[in-house]
């Protein structure tokens, strides 16, 4: 969340996009290895299943679907050579295990939980599917277009780690070694906004390599100038927000961001326990104090636009976020803490198919 009048996913990112076979293999063995991590913790928690309410996450579903999704793109898929013509649609070979299509082939949660497969037949899933993974990349052409499922899967099981976080941390379970070595996100001083002068911009990627479709772009949009401030927003300024009655008062909300509230009965953030006197927060379900200066997370998009309006600000178009985190590092714009809502809803690009809206309502957008 950030105050304001919205990138680059730097090295790491462009490496994954364009990586060859050497590089894949490595990197589709460590995302599997820290898939294998997190199964080991929520076994060790007895929180496979999830907690059994309807909406919880279902660890076990979460990791064996990994593995299919790898095997159904990879290992099954006829056409996997051949990039945009590898669609789900197209004809599929038999999966290692039948009726894993039954089990894995949707997402899951506990309100529709199929019969899942023992901790032991999902690990040996994974270990399986990954071997044909790599067996079959070892001996694929070396071009942008034959590798392009290989990178979609790699990122597709790089998403499901951080997924596995905000699982645990819903399911109250202590990540232990499957926890990333990155740590909490830093405290940073207070700094003043940043002034970004109006320009002609180029959104979205035009690759090299693998873009996601939702990403590809190379749209050219003029920016008028504006303020953002240079990093997300801190536990201590939202806690004058709260002290200041800002869940109290139906100004500070949109229509829509107002009965969402009254119909969660929010008085602070998720997970917070305290916010008056320093903030308490529950972190993998233990509560402890969170420093002052420590970016804010856990709000919804109506608390931040909710904070922004009492504030004075609003949040930035994604378009400036991402001129901003492009352009202005070198002047101390933090980017990447943590992620951060953005005004305005996903869209296609122009001449794309139009998107299904998630249970009928507007997707908003996050960066980091």
């Amino acid at each position: 969340m950030r105050a304001s009048s919205a990138a680059n996913t730097g090295d790491a990112g462009a490496q994954a996009r364009t990586a060859g076979r050497d590089a894949l293999s490595l990197a589709l063995i460590d995302a599997r290895n820290r898939t294998l991590r997190w199964l080991a913790c929520f076994e060790a928690a007895g929180t496979l299943a999830g907690a059994g309410l309807p909406g919880d996450p279902v660890p076990l579903h979460m990791a064996g679907r990994a593995g299919w999704l790898q095997e159904w793109w990879i290992a099954r898929n006829v056409h996997r050579l051949r990039a945009e013509v590898a669609g789900a649609g197209g004809p599929r070979l038999p999966g290692i295990e039948a009726g894993f299509d039954e089990v894995f082939g949707t997402p899951a949660d506990a309100a529709r939980l199929p019969v899942l497969p023992g901790v032991d037949e999902v690990r040996g899933y994974l270990l399986a599917t990954l071997e044909q993974t790599l067996d079959l990349l070892a001996t694929c052409p070396p071009d942008d277009e034959a590798l392009a499922v290989y990178r979609w899967v790699l990122q597709h099981e790089d998403r499901l780690c951080e997924a596995f976080a905000v699982a645990a941390q819903a399911l109250g379970t202590a990540p232990g070694e499957a926890a990333s070595p990155q740590g909490p996100a830093p405290s940073r001083p207070q700094r003043e906004p940043l002034w970004i002068p109006a320009q002609r911009f180029t959104v979205g990627n035009a690759g090299p390599g693998w873009v996601p479709p939702a990403e590809r772009g190379g749209l050219e949009e003029a920016i008028p100038d504006f303020e953002i401030d240079a990093q997300a927003v801190s536990w201590a300024r939202f806690a004058e927000f709260v002290d200041d009655g800002g869940y109290d008062r139906e100004a500070l909300w949109q229509p829509a961001s107002w009965e969402w509230l009254q119909a969660q009965q929010r008085r602070a953030p998720r997970h917070v326990e305290q916010l008056r006197g320093g903030v308490l927060a529950t972190r993998f379900g233990v509560t402890q104090r969170v420093a002052g200066a420590q970016p804010v997370v856990h709000v919804s998009w109506h608390e931040a636009d909710a904070w922004c309006r009492w504030a004075g600000r609003r949040l930035p178009a994604e378009p400036e976020w991402e001129l901003a985190a492009c352009t202005a590092r070198s002047r101390g714009f933090a980017w990447g803490d943590v992620w951060e809502w953005v005004a305005g809803t996903a869209r296609p690009w122009p001449g794309a198919p139009a998107w299904p809206a998630a249970g009928g309502l507007p997707r908003r957008v996050l960066r980091g």
